[in-house]
């Protein structure tokens, strides 16, 4: 499996967003389902709502019943360590979606990341390890 972010669930799915062939071209060699987090499909579902109303909303539901993406459900563990990446990389900053992803990495043991966010270049898995970022 491959982690997702929240800019290419909107982006594969989105003809307008500028990163769209970029996603489509890259998703190929990616580690089949996508897994993302509850808090990235939220915000997913926001932007796709003001990008193209239901069905572009319509069209991400349609990439999980396909099961060409999946959701993590987060621990209770995973959750306090979202708020201890929170304030580690308080700098950066580190929304909730990026800290529900890093910990996603560190629970499963998953390092390879589909994003467009540079802050993936910066984070590391369980503080060492950096991430695998496609496209």
């Amino acid at each position: 499996m491959t982690l997702s972010d929240t800019g290419p669930l909107v982006a594969l799915i989105d003809l307008n967003d500028r990163n769209h062939a970029r996603c489509v071209d890259a998703l190929p060699s990616l580690r089949a389902p996508l897994l993302t987090t509850w808090s990235c499909f939220t915000e997913a579902m926001y932007l796709l709502w003001r990008a193209g109303g239901y069905p572009a909303q319509e069209a991400l539901w349609q990439l999980f019943e396909k099961d060409a993406a999946r959701l993590h459900r987060e621990s209770d563990e995973e959750r306090v360590r979202m708020r201890a990446l929170m304030e580690q990389y308080r700098d950066t900053p580190m929304d909730l979606a990026d800290a529900s992803l890093v910990a996603a990495a560190e629970q499963l043991g998953i390092r390879q990341i589909f994003t467009l966010d540079s802050d993936f270049y910066v984070y590391r898995v369980n503080g060492v390890q950096s991430f695998a970022v496609v496209p």
